[in-house]
């Protein structure tokens, strides 16, 4: 068998291609991005990045019940997007296998929060499987079609941060072709009025009952027998953590969480002398465990917030940690936005104005930090729109303050539309800024409708969003350069005197993926008075020495915005 090292999500790429899957659909996201990209390079798989996870899993569901092996991707987040079909979708059950990654972020790492997915299953009563390496990511995917088949319903493969993106040695084998696409009308099955509903309901618990005695003999759940004075039931990347400090303990390796294999965990349970759970953020096991009637420790004595470790294990369990520290003070390094980044031009365009912001999800959340400080609120993917509307519906005329949303193309396009569409249609006074850098850059540069161009390379049509601002019923819709500073400023204030709806379409390509504009410029020591008021840009390539302005020539990408902004004309 050939071998590979591969990162958690190029594991489950590998297994999806091995397991014969035909159809795969998602929307970036940290942890999840790299599932899809390292998919699309596999042959026979068609992989799209859709608009929003809803929409992804729509579609793998739609690619199901057609016949074909399909799979859903997204990070955990993602999942809350998605959450009206996957309840759906566990009545409806599939034809093809349907598997949904999600990737969770204990730590917040690239999060607004850090729930655990886990949950989800036992809401939609569908099973989870959690893998604890890259070669169970592959192969529990695999195992994850199969299951998904074999009982009629969507398998939820969960993973987290750091099995995601660590690399592990993965066995790989053929891909097993599937049978053809084949759709058959299946009308009680599929069309979820109430009278079909209630009865793909009472189908679901049937289907559940026989997963339950699945559960309990599959190997994907397995004792690993060791010393009986400490029995540990974990799963995920904790199960690694566990084994490090405890190498002498029993163990229960729970690969499926949902539903809960009582029975095996009793039988655990009675041959142990001190039972414990360790999993990482909530207590989903250990509430499950402690639902048997079973004294255990688990979150009374581990962090309930935040990744785990080896030493954090240690220490909940009174053990000394060997792990050597080292002795560093470095002062804390806020993010920033890149040197050149477009929308430092925006955010200063946006300083001392009487507004209030409401953000979304994006690099451009960074504008919330000093020197900017431009927004208000960061809530979830489209809230900023909705929520500006929301405050001016209150407020009306009795906070002087105008109302402006800041959202990113890609954002825009997931889920601002219908924020947008609410706005025109119950009349706010919201000025919509569409941060439009051309690309998804958080997560790394994917496209979206706007780019066009599609997760598989071909040339597709690139929505136009003046021309579909307007189709929404904004009126007022103009595009602003931001490296233009003073231009965009005064359009902006211009807008703000108008009281009614407008978008300002702040247009510059992401200074990460956009041709070098110019020279590194430079400062000159004799004309720069020490004011700092460059500083303001926050752009990393700006410092200050000997009380005078200086640029980082290695970072300095010649955008020409400090340039505008310096009252002396002293950056050259």
């Amino acid at each position: 068998m050939n071998r590979a090292l591969l990162t958690g999500d190029e594991a489950v790429a590998r297994g999806a291609w091995e397991a014969g899957c035909r159809f795969a659909a998602a929307y970036p996201g940290t942890p999840s991005t790299e599932i899809l990209e390292s998919l699309a390079t596999y042959p026979d798989v068609y992989c799209e990045w859709s608009v929003n996870e809803k929409v992804a899993l729509e579609a793998a569901i739609g690619a199901s019940l057609a016949g074909a092996r399909s799979l859903a991707v997204m990070k955990h987040v993602g999942l809350n997007v998605a959450a009206d079909p996957l309840f759906s979708a566990a009545y409806i059950g599939v034809r093809g296998g349907l598997v949904i990654v999600t990737a969770d972020d204990p730590g917040m790492h690239s999060s607004q929060n850090e729930q655990d997915n886990r949950f989800y299953g036992l809401m939609a009563k569908i099973p989870v499987l959690c893998p604890a390496d890259s070669q169970e990511a592959k192969d529990f995917i695999k195992a994850a079609y199969i299951i998904s088949e074999q009982f009629d319903i969507p398998v939820l493969l969960r993973l987290t941060t750091r099995i995601a993106h660590s690399a592990s040695v993965v066995g790989l084998e053929d891909r097993t072709e599937t049978a053809p696409p084949n759709y058959e009308k299946q009308l009680q099955k599929t069309v979820l009025l109430p009278a079909f509903a209630r009865l793909r309901h009472r189908e679901l618990v049937l289907r559940l009952d026989r997963l339950q005695a699945f559960t309990e003999k599959t190997p994907l759940n397995r004792i690993e027998w060791g010393n009986p004075e400490l029995g540990i039931v974990c799963d995920g990347v904790a199960y690694q953590y566990a084994r490090e400090v405890f190498p002498d303990a029993s163990f229960l390796k729970l690969g499926m969480v949902y539903p809960f294999p009582a029975e095996l965990v009793r039988q655990f349970a009675g041959r142990v002398r001190q039972l414990a759970v360790i999993e990482e953020v909530d207590p989903f096991i250990e509430l499950q465990v402690r639902a048997l009637g079973l004294t255990v420790t688990g979150k009374d004595t581990l962090p309930r917030t935040g990744e785990l470790t080896p030493a954090i294990i240690r220490a909940a369990f009174g053990q000394q940690s060997s792990e050597h520290k080292a002795e560093i003070d470095l002062p804390n390094r806020p993010p920033a936005l890149c040197p050149g980044c477009p929308h430092l031009g925006l955010f200063y365009a946006l300083q001392r104005q009487n507004i209030i912001i409401g953000g979304d999800i994006g690099c451009y959340t960074l504008g919330a930090l000093s020197p900017h400080n431009a927004l208000d609120t960061c809530i979830d993917m489209g809230a900023s729109i909705t929520f500006a509307h929301g405050v001016d519906k209150v407020l009306a005329n009795q906070d002087p303050r105008s109302r402006i949303a800041v959202i990113g193309d890609s954002t825009f396009f997931h889920s601002g539309i219908t924020g947008l569409l609410n706005v025109v249609y119950n009349q706010s006074n919201v000025i919509t800024i569409i941060a439009d850098n051309r690309t998804t850059g958080m997560t790394g540069h994917q496209d979206h409708p706007g780019t066009g161009r599609t997760l598989m390379g071909k040339e597709t049509v690139a929505i136009d969003l003046e021309q579909f601002c307007r189709a929404c019923g904004i009126n007022e819709v103009v595009r602003v350069d931001p490296y233009l500073i003073k231009e965009t400023r005064n359009t902006i204030r211009r807008l703000l005197n108008i009281k009614k709806p407008a978008v300002i379409i702040s247009q510059r390509s992401c200074a990460l993926i956009s041709a070098r504009p110019g020279a590194p410029k430079k400062v000159d020591a004799e004309t720069c008075s020490g004011c700092r008021s460059c500083l303001a840009l926050g752009c990393p390539a700006l410092s200050f020495e000997k009380e005078k302005a200086f640029i980082i020539s290695t970072a300095c990408i010649g955008c020409g915005m400090c340039a505008e902004i310096c009252p002396k004309g002293a950056i050259l």
